[in-house]
């Protein structure tokens, strides 16, 4: 007696098969995103937040000094408060 095969080994041989993907039938159209508000926001926050991280901390014992030679009246001069003024405008400004 012989037994032919009657099927493959396999049942699920047919459903492992990989398929090809499916060509996209809008080829011509670009990409897009849409950014929500809060999204800004955030973004706005951590680029803050990341000057902040970088920034010197303050030194108390120069801002103590300084108060000191500006109670003195004699301190205060034009020569000073121009050097003080362009010192404020090169590190707000960076210039």
């Amino acid at each position: 007696m012989t037994i032919d095969k009657l099927g493959s080994i396999n049942p699920l041989q047919h459903y492992n098969r990989p398929e090809k993907a499916a060509k996209s039938a809008y080829k011509n159209e670009q990409d897009s995103i849409s950014v929500s508000n809060e999204a800004r926001t955030m973004g706005e926050l951590y680029k803050v937040a990341e000057i902040v991280r970088n920034t010197e901390d303050i030194r108390l014992d120069r801002v103590e000094e300084v108060k000191r030679k500006m109670e003195d009246p004699s301190y205060i001069n034009n020569a000073i408060m121009n050097a003080v003024a362009d010192k404020i405008m090169s590190d707000v400004f960076k210039i």
